[in-house]
């Protein structure tokens, strides 16, 4: 008859699922155990239901029974001919919910789906790299292992893919299609791809963006190439000396070392060179030309990696870490140098008194021996530094001397250095120009920059050496260790008490001052700190954004919805010392304390009256003030309390406490909230549903005094 009611009985445990008969409700509940019991006879595979089984089983026998009536296509599974049927409809009953477009298979809009929210669970197990779709994988697991399976019919070349192979043709057959042509120069190419790109040079468009650094490229094999430099894949080895390299280009110039190949000749005085980089830098030794010139100070250099150095000075860029202790550097030499401090490695020694350094610096004097690197002339008369050129040995000797000629004009503070004078500047003007490439927002220095790129890519670099917990600020990794190491170095100093950090100390010095500068737009209700502040404000906005994944209750707090969570995961960590109670909260345990200790700090202003809990002061207040706060949903009686006041009930006339008129309207709703997890049985009343529960535990407590017979309920207990 439940098949026309629509009724249904039978409510899972887990989801809270209602379902019609029993029998559903057992194969429902193996989605959530895991449980399998149909074994496959020939490849002992497991499914959950029978069906599945039997459609698995066409795939040993071959059985196709179900025919395509318009090509006479067979498929073993009826579903795959309904979406086989797709093809000759046209239908596209799946529609992607971000940009609109349809698709007629619902593994195709999963797929689709990924390019919006950005998931690549297909991972490469050589270097790590994550795909979108298994067939990327298949084709990039190509790279590692040289497979070329598309072979070319006329030279015999091999490419990893199809689509490589095509446009090869096309090279041996001239074809050049008369749509791939440049409409600016007319210049004609074979694959349209190829169109694109070059349009790009008329345009100097840059679509393809770097999602790690945010550069951007006109092409996206060259955005392609870019990655390798994040992801360290380098899938083009060399067959003498087995280095890899990330781009076929950089292993043919690597070749020229083995070969001893110098193809590149200055035409003033004949030197050779193997890389024409090496040739054009050679020959700015003869003009003198500087044509690289910085934005910032319009410094110029001969060469653009100069300039690439050079300008880390002023952005602050440090992209050589430290796989160690993750500490960076703006040039490798420094990282070098500090990868010593770690390895132990001393390769500069004194051929005086043969000490070893890990620096060539010449504090222990000018007699060391080593490879001291590149030559640095300009020696600091304080320390001994070598610099490079004279200009750095000025700003050097500025840390001796302390002298700071580059002065604000709006504060007047001073720098040693011009570019630190202009970060500095934006304080003042609020300029932002450093932009996040995920979320927009602006920063005035690119150290902020990278701090908060960390947010949207979830990198933490700074790990904690006790616990292995991560951070992605430095500053948050040493107040973490404070936790270790019981450190508390910020002090009140009219109570003495300790700290760990500077901003709590100072919150805390509030409750001395009674100072609460943070107050509600809405009812002018003032905070001493700012968090509680916004708190406070979803109470008047009714924002709840952390919702339970069990059960789906919404919390307006995240501290609210963890504390939720410990509900359904029965934990409880904070155990009473002196009595063994467990309590999921630490206040909880604070309270509980106070029943063993009998502290009772709350105190009432106007009778005197103390109390172990704020809560129960603000009960008893209300005896004073005759605020009644709480009101009956059924007949708007009001209440001082949410327990324990009597009154009639609208509906029945009966007279109940308010806890009591709960269970008591449930009768005339028939509400039954409380499921039994056994059997799916509902109950309006929590007593009841121990008592049902004793069936299935056969548990009988109540013991007759006379015949010593025991029953499950007290009702029961009658001797006649």
């Amino acid at each position: 008859m439940w098949t026309h009611t629509g009724e249904k009985k039978f409510s899972c445990s887990v989801c809270s699922l209602t379902l019609a008969n029993n029998n559903t409700l057992k194969r429902h509940m193996r989605s959530h155990t895991g449980e399998r019991p149909f074994r496959c006879p020939v490849c002992a595979r497991s499914f959950s239901h029978n069906s599945n089984l039997k459609e698995h089983m066409r795939t040993h026998t071959g059985e196709k029974s179900f025919r395509c009536s318009v090509c006479g296509n067979n498929f073993s599974r009826s579903a795959g001919l309904i979406s086989h049927m797709r093809v000759h409809t046209g239908d596209k009953p799946f529609k992607c919910s971000v940009c609109g477009k349809n698709f007629s298979l619902k593994s195709y809009l999963k797929s689709h789906m990924r390019t919006h929210t950005g998931e690549k669970p297909f991972m490469c197990a050589v270097c790590g790299k994550c795909f979108t779709q298994n067939g990327n994988l298949k084709e990039h697991m190509r790279t590692h292992t040289g497979e070329k399976p598309f072979r070319c019919s006329v030279c015999g070349k091999g490419f990893s893919q199809s689509s490589s192979l095509k446009p090869h043709m096309w090279t041996h057959t001239g074809e050049k299609h008369s749509n791939d042509q440049c409409a600016v120069c007319a210049m004609s190419f074979a694959r349209n791809g190829n169109l694109q790109a070059h349009m790009w040079t008329h345009t100097a468009e840059k679509k393809f963006r770097c999602s790690v650094c945010s550069m951007t490229f006109t092409q996206n094999t060259t955005l392609k190439r870019h990655m390798r430099s994040h992801t360290g894949e380098r899938p083009f080895r060399c067959s003498v000396c087995a280095m890899s390299f990330s781009q076929n280009i950089t292993l043919v110039r690597h070749m020229r070392f083995h070969t001893g190949e110098k193809p590149f000749s200055c035409t003033l005085c004949g030197k050779c060179f193997s890389q024409n980089g090496a040739l054009k830098s050679h020959e700015r030794t003869h003009t003198g030309e500087k044509l690289c010139r910085c934005s910032f100070c319009g410094k110029s250099f001969s060469e653009n990696s100069y300039l690439k150095k050079h300008m880390r000075v002023h952005t602050g860029d440090r992209p050589f870490r430290c796989s160690v202790c993750a500490k960076s550097f703006s040039q490798n030499s420094a990282l070098n140098t500090h990868m010593r401090t770690h390895t132990g490695e001393k390769p500069f020694r004194c051929i005086v008194c043969g000490k070893s350094f890990s620096q060539n610096k010449p504090a222990h004097g000018n007699n060391m021996s080593g490879d001291g690197g590149p030559d640095k002339p300009h020696k600091c008369s304080q320390c001994g530094k070598g610099l490079s050129t004279r200009s750095s040995l000025k700003k050097h000797v500025r840390t001796h001397t302390g002298e700071k000629p580059f002065k604000c004009s709006v504060c007047e503070k001073s720098f040693s250095q011009n570019y630190h004078l202009k970060t500095h500047m934006r304080s003042h003007t609020g300029e932002r120009p450093l932009k996040c490439s995920f979320c927009g927002k602006g920063f005035s220095q690119n150290s902020h920059l990278r701090t908060h790129m960390r947010t949207h890519t979830d990198e933490k670099p700074f790990r904690c050496s006790v616990c292995a917990m991560s951070f992605t600020r430095n500053r948050c990794l040493k107040e973490h260790m404070m936790i270790h190491t019981g450190e508390k170095p910020f002090r009140c100093s009219v109570c003495a008490m300790n700290f760990k950090r500077n901003g709590n100390l100072k919150a805390h010095m509030r409750i001395h001052t009674g100072e609460k500068p943070f107050r509600c737009s809405v009812c002018a209700k003032t905070f001493t700190q700012n968090t509680t502040l916004k708190r406070h404000m979803t109470g008047h906005t009714g924002e709840t954004p952390f919702q339970c994944s069990v059960c789906a209750i919404k919390f307006s707090q995240n501290r609210a919805l963890k504390s939720h969570m410990k509900i359904h995961t029965g934990e409880k960590p904070f155990m009473c010392s002196l009595c063994g109670k467990c309590f999921s909260e630490n206040g909880n345990l604070r309270i509980h304390m106070r029943t063993h200790t009998g502290e009772k700090p709350f105190r009432c202003c106007v009778c005197a009256m103390c109390f172990s809990q704020n809560g129960h002061l603000k009960s008893h207040m209300r005896t004073h003030t005759g605020q009644k706060p709480f009101r009956c949903s059924v007949c708007t009686t009001s209440f001082t309390q949410n327990r324990n006041k009597r009154h009639k009930c609208s509906l029945g006339g009966k007279d109940l406490t308010h806890s009591s008129l709960k269970k008591h309207v449930r009768t005339h709703t028939g509400e039954k909230p409380l499921v039994c997890p056994d059997c799916g049985k509902s109950f309006s009343q929590n007593s009841h549903l121990k008592t049902h529960m004793k069936t299935h535990s056969n548990e009988k407590p109540f013991r007759c005094s006379v015949c010593a017979m025991s029953f499950s309920q007290n009702g029961n207990c009658k001797h006649t």
